[in-house]
């Protein structure tokens, strides 16, 4: 298959899958694309929203869509880090009498997994999983596994209640690509909602894109062309964020405490790509990453306190800088 036609498959996959979900999920298309984006770009998401909004609804018919093993998993203070993982049991051998120890293989062993209420659990159980997301491999003993591929991540967290939780280090967001948040829906979706759910009928969901697929997706991904002036953007971008830059702006210096390190970077080129072929184009544009800024950098920046007195944001953080940045570096004709 060629590039264009690889790029043509991913961008017809991605509007099956839209219609697909649409039988199950009303709205949420932001939401969707984002996590879509993510996916092709082979790394991992958190979604953050209030209880209800049906984010584990959406992870598991993202699973079925994509043809995927899927497991959830519900992240309690309880959890240890052989409950994700898998651990090793003693096992007598039928024929020989002799016991041996055996792995057994824990839920992360998966293609989809969904680390439900990710703040719920203790840090050592988090940083189990994170590491096995990084790594892409768990270790057991003197012995090396590898997870399965495509391998993804798609953790949740309750931004409302705090309390009993056990909030990820910035060090640990900075393994997600993108920080998507799952808000409202209006008032006709809502609508829509009770209707569908308060009825009979549950509509289920066929496979429209194979692991196959996805995989050439993710190569045909990497080979888009990335302009000069528009890695310069994202290097602007990234490290106007950092309040320590020589170059940094006053109000960056007063507003954040801590900046996006260089995975940020990486993300939003990856990112910018994906999205690049889903609208159509064989090249990364200034708007792909402005489009992409906020949730790739929510998680990787610290508001002072300042900020947080002042009511400002993290997202209206990201987007003063994104503007600064745009007018620092107008787009080429």
């Amino acid at each position: 298959m060629s590039d264009t036609a690889a790029a043509a498959a991913l961008l017809q996959g991605f509007e099956r899958l839209k219609t697909a979900l649409s039988r199950r999920i009303v709205g949420q298309e932001t939401v969707i694309e984002q996590i879509f984006i993510a996916i092709v770009a082979g790394g991992h998401s958190l979604l953050e929203g209030v209880p209800g909004l049906a984010k584990t609804l959406l992870v598991k018919s993202l699973a079925d869509a994509m043809h995927l093993s899927f497991r959830r998993v519900q992240f309690t203070p309880d959890l240890m880090p052989a409950d994700i993982t898998g651990t090793e049991i003693i096992q007598e051998d039928a024929q020989s009498g002799r016991r041996q120890l055996v792995f057994q293989p824990g839920p992360i062993f998966t293609q989809m997994l969904l680390a439900d209420e990710i703040n719920r659990t203790p840090p050592k159980t988090q940083a189990a999983l994170l590491e096995a997301m990084q790594e892409r491999h768990v270790t057991v003993g003197q012995q090396t596994i590898e997870l399965p591929k495509p391998f993804f991540v798609l953790a949740t967290q309750n931004p409302i209640e705090q309390e009993g939780t056990y909030p990820l280090p910035e060090a640990q967001k900075d393994r997600f690509l993108f920080l998507i948040k799952v808000e409202y829906p209006t008032r006709e979706q809502e609508r829509d909602i009770v209707s569908r759910t308060t009825g009979g009928a549950t509509e289920s969901i066929e496979p429209v894109i194979s692991a196959e697929e996805l995989s050439a997706a993710q190569a045909i991904a990497r080979q888009v062309p990335l302009p000069d002036h528009v890695m310069d953007f994202v290097l602007d971008l990234v490290r106007s964020t950092r309040p320590d830059d020589p170059q940094a702006s006053a109000f960056v210096k007063e507003m954040l405490s801590w900046g996006a390190g260089p995975r940020a970077s990486q993300m939003l080129v990856l990112g910018g790509k994906v999205r690049a072929l889903l609208r159509g184009r064989t090249h990364v544009t200034c708007e792909d990453i402005e489009a992409l800024a906020v949730p790739a950098l929510r998680h990787r920046i610290v508001p002072t306190f300042h900020a947080e007195a002042e009511g400002m944001t993290v997202d209206r953080i990201i987007t003063r800088i994104v503007e600064s940045v745009r007018q620092a570096n107008p787009s080429p004709l």
